[in-house]
């Protein structure tokens, strides 16, 4: 986002003036209100504002510490003061720095509302240990500065060498420019911002034309710096920003880098990596006026939109370079949807809002807002989510921290800044986008100020008053969005459409109708308006059932359930521990009830669904059952367990309970690797590849001999076994085994079996083998991986 400067800007060291405004002579047309502008008070938004702000921030510095990251700074400044380091080992990852940088500028936005001279202390010291880490011409990189000869491996040997792979040395620079603005808004203080000019001097001085040709293997240096021409006004700064951009091309996809960024057309490769690039050219094109950036912006938005954007407002579909996949190649369980690619998403939706002034863009954003993003931070703030999945057996589960922990760094700033998406304006027009019970002070290019004062139940209720008190009567026009989803429209493509029709909103100014006409998704108010005049917006609400594109094979046969704004899905703890042998009828009517004193206050929708299960004959058998439905973004707050978004409405997308065996009655032991409980759970694959179901593997371990068994119920006779191995060709590092034998238990001792067929090891296919019956209480696999693979199992049956 864009953020107005809150103080007079004084000069900085460079001697370049700091504008009283952050105003570039050109820019983006639409300009957002400032969140420091925007007070929201509802029972949605502020509780969760104000958890990141006393939880999540203090929680994520404290881990920053606990794990070393804040040792870093630390030790790169000793380094440089000449004192022996009886520590001289890289961190985890060369861009560990930048969690910190989040956090921090997190902390600052909140400063920026709300005083707090402890907290704003803490990140006085924070940065005195950042300024002492910086080496004397500008260059910021704590693993070379701390041990320049031995740096971490993806730094290389020398500055810059690797920065087109791995070693995220313009990444972290771009963190800590936009934690250094943040500062320098919030408190006034340049101690951050002279580090920020003294790198970025340093890159102006290293890259350019006739200089040394570079692009980041990480983007977001596009951002940071066409923002930090915003606040200081050096044109070298947004000079650098399109010269990184153009240097892309002739590399390879993952990076974004396979054409130039004119010439792309598809999303492709890191979804990060990909968003925030995009958003970078986004500021570029506003601040030069580059038509041919936004021609091809505009092209990849509607590649996402259109193609690979999944129903929870989620992008990057693959765990496989944590990526963009094919064209509607959309698995659920599978899903990838990183936290930060969502946050990236908005960064971009928001910047097309601000270049086009149509509301589709912000109807994609609303989307991601209240669904897949704010997924990724748990209620009570100290539990994240990296990946967002829509599907679960209960492999999935909220973590304090990661080892790679940009995610919960990214949701610290993201949430401290919500309410500057709520509003925008520009000349005579004010934009209302977003909608949440509060107050907005609101200054016009045109000179006119206003106030906006909401009242609403938004998520859960579609009624919104708005209270206009312009300082002085006067004529302006007010742009009041009307979503996507209140004009039948699930997204801006056809991608996903609503099921039937919904009732058409409402609009009134004063208690007297407006007959509601649309202009790219805004009701143009253009009126002389006076203190105390009341628009009212109505939303109606009604449970929508959710179709997708027959392209994409993962939703065939399955509907999801969305009520405003709002995704639904079924978890474990409302249902009885299982949902994903339920089946929701057309004719089921789902009926949405408040419940204040469940995760935090919600509103679910409950109806009857069937239950199937399998019987020993192979028939099914349908149950009715109650069913309930909890919003997408508060399931995994109780602890692990199945959910599922796309619920099955047509028997052939339906998963019944399978009949008990031998094997899904069986306890699995494995000799360590990621979801053992996939290997019995009676979910035979319908395709190889078949990602709505779980897969078990031993990946990152290659080329080892490892085990799987299964402990019996009760001893059994046996006499055949079928294996599904997981083969990832072409997207990660799994591979049929070599080899693999079977062994049973006799007494306490392991026997190998006497096969009367071959033990296969094909991909695609069910691999059966027939062997000289026993009676056992165990049996084991051992597998043999190939050399410099992994290996993994969709499913292991015994008879």
């Amino acid at each position: 986002m864009i953020l107005t400067s809150l103080v007079v800007l004084a000069g900085l060291k460079s001697g370049v003036p700091m504008r009283a405004e952050a105003r570039a002579p050109k820019d983006y047309p639409i300009k957002p209100v400032p969140f420091t502008a925007v007070r929201l008070t509802d029972k949605f938004w502020a509780p969760k504002i104000e958890t990141n702000r006393t939880v999540t921030i203090p929680f994520a510095f404290e881990q920053c510490e606990k794990s070393g990251r804040m040792d870093l700074f630390e030790r790169a400044g000793r380094a440089l003061r000449g004192e022996k380091l009886e520590n001289t080992n890289p961190p985890g990852y060369p861009f560990d720095d930048t969690d910190v940088y989040k956090v921090l500028e997190g902390a600052a936005y909140t400063l920026s509302v709300k005083r707090d001279p402890k907290l704003e202390a803490y990140v006085d010291r924070l940065i005195e240990k950042i300024r002492a880490a910086q080496e004397p011409d500008g260059y910021l990189y704590t693993t070379r500065t701390i041990n320049p000869a031995s740096p971490h491996p993806w730094s290389g040997k020398e500055r810059w060498v690797l920065e087109q792979d791995n070693s995220h040395e313009l990444y972290n620079l771009g963190h800590l420019y936009e934690a250094a603005i943040a500062h320098y808004q919030a408190t006034g203080k340049r101690t951050l911002l002279d580090v920020a000019t003294k790198s970025a001097d340093l890159l102006v001085r290293t890259f350019g034309p006739g200089k040394r040709k570079i692009w980041p293997g990480h983007q977001i240096i596009e951002m940071a710096l066409a923002k930090l021409y915003r606040v200081t006004g050096k044109q070298a700064y947004l000079d650098l920003a399109k010269f990184v951009l153009d240097c892309r091309g002739g590399s390879g996809e993952y990076w974004q880098a396979h054409k130039p960024v004119v010439q792309q057309s598809e999303a492709v490769g890191h979804a990060v990596r990909a968003s925030y690039m995009y958003s970078g050219m986004a500021d570029v094109a506003a601040l030069t006026g580059d038509r041919a950036y936004l021609t091809a912006i505009d092209r990849i938005w509607d590649d996402v939109v259109g193609r690979k954007y999944y129903v929870t407002g989620g992008i990057g579909q693959t765990g496989a370079g944590e990526a963009f996949g094919p064209a509607y190649e959309m698995p659920n369980m599978s899903a990838y949807c990183e936290t930060c690619a969502q946050v990236g998403n908005d960064y971009w939706n928001h910047r097309l809002f601000l270049l086009h002034k149509d509301a589709k863009y912000i109807d994609v954003f609303e989307r991601t807002l209240y669904n897949g993003l704010i997924s990724g931070v748990s209620l009570d703030g100290k539990g994240f989510f990296y990946p967002n999945p829509l599907e679960s057996i209960g492999q999935h589960g909220r973590s304090p921290w990661f080892g790679v922990a940009c995610c919960p760094g990214n949701i610290t700033r993201f949430m401290a800044s919500v309410p500057g998406y709520f509003y925008a304006q520009s000349g005579n027009e004010l934009f209302v986008n977003l909608f949440a019970s509060g107050t907005a002070d609101v200054k016009l290019d045109s000179g006119k100020r206003v106030q906006v004062i909401q009242k609403t139940e938004y998520p859960w209720n579609g009624d919104v008053s708005m209270t206009v008190n312009p300082a002085k009567a006067g004529r302006f026009v007010m742009n009041v969005r009307v979503p996507g989803w209140a004009q039948n429209q699930a997204v801006p493509s056809d991608l996903f459409r609503f099921e039937g029709q919904t009732p058409a909103p409402t609009l009134s100014v004063n208690g007297k109708a407006v007959p509601l006409k649309l202009v790219r998704g805004y009701a143009a108010l253009d009126r002389t308006w006076k203190k105390g005049d009341v628009v009212r917006l109505n939303l109606p609400m009604p449970v929508r059932r959710i179709v997708s594109n027959e392209k994409v094979k993962a939703d065939r046969g399955r509907v999801a359930v969305q009520r405003g704004p709002i995704v639904f899905c079924a978890e474990g703890p409302d249902n009885g521990g299982k949902v994903r042998n339920l089946l929701l009828p057309d004719s089921s009517a789902l009926t949405p009830a408040r419940r204040p004193d469940l995760l935090g206050g919600v509103v679910t929708l409950t109806g009857t669904a069937q239950a199937l299960s399998t019987e020993a004959d192979g028939s099914i058998k349908r149950e009715a059952k109650p069913i309930t439905l909890i919003p997408y973004y508060a399931w995994a707050n109780r602890g692990r367990g199945e959910m599922l978004v796309w619920l099955p409405h047509r028997d052939d997308a339906a998963k019944p309970t399978p009949q008990p065996t031998v094997t899904t009655k069986a306890k699995v032991r494995t000799s360590g690797g990621t979801n053992p409980n996939a290997i019995n759970d009676g979910m035979e694959p319908a395709y190889m590849g078949d990602e709505s179901n779980v897969f078990f593997h031993w990946w990152p371990k290659k080329g080892t001999t490892e085990w799987v068994e299964y402990e019996l119920a009760e001893p059994a006779t046996v006499s055949e076994t079928t294996l599904y191995w997981f083969d990832d060709t072409g997207h990660g590092e799994c591979r049929v085994p070599e080899s693999w034998r079977l062994l049973y238990k006799d007494g306490d001792t392991w026997k190998p079996v006497e096969t009367t067929s071959a033990n296969g090891v094909l991909k695609d296919q069910p691999n059966k083998t027939t062997f000289k019956p026993v009676r056992t209480t165990a049996l084991r696999i051992e597998v043999k991986m190939q050399k410099d693979w992994a290996a993994g199992l969709w499913e292991w049956s015994v008879r």
